[in-house]
């Protein structure tokens, strides 16, 4: 043990007080107290809707969204710059009436997201396609961004 550490409750680094410890374990008390008596519930209602995975190439991105259960003409695709947003409606199915919910985890009715795109698009050449519920989005990156190689000369 090094012996300018004191292994005391409140001690930090170098044995210096640290006021800044316990408010950490009461953070992570707290989470761990939502993740246990919620079973997750938490961090489920925390993340946002649709699912995105977005991949790069040197020659663009690619943004696929899931979103089962939404029709095609509920669905308004932007590019302005490097942002995306997609804008969205997906409705109630087999309900009628005001029923009682037991458990409702089934996300309905309108969605937003932005996502900030790693490189400026050619906003004129993007393309979107939904098919089995997941939309594709294909972002051609713009030509003046793209990597050159450049060829090295010799200077002999």
């Amino acid at each position: 043990m090094d012996p300018f550490t004191l292994a005391w409750p409140g001690l930090g680094l170098r044995g210096m007080f640290d006021p800044w410890r316990g408010i950490e374990e009461l953070y992570r008390e707290v989470d761990r107290l939502f993740r246990d008596t919620l079973g997750g519930f938490a961090e489920w209602g925390a993340r946002a809707y649709p699912a995105l995975n977005v991949w790069t190439d040197e020659e663009g991105a690619t943004v696929t969204a899931l979103l089962p259960g939404v029709d095609a003409s509920q669905l308004e695709v932007t590019v302005d710059g490097d942002q995306l947003r997609l804008h969205g409606s997906r409705e109630a199915s087999g309900v009628e009436g005001d029923p009682t919910w037991h458990r409702r985890e089934r996300f309905s009715g309108d969605f937003r997201r932005t996502l900030q795109l790693p490189f400026p698009v050619e906003p004129d050449k993007v393309t979107a396609t939904f098919s089995h519920g997941v939309l594709r989005i294909e972002l051609p990156r713009l030509e003046a961004d793209k990597p050159r190689r450049i060829q090295v000369a010799s200077g002999s």
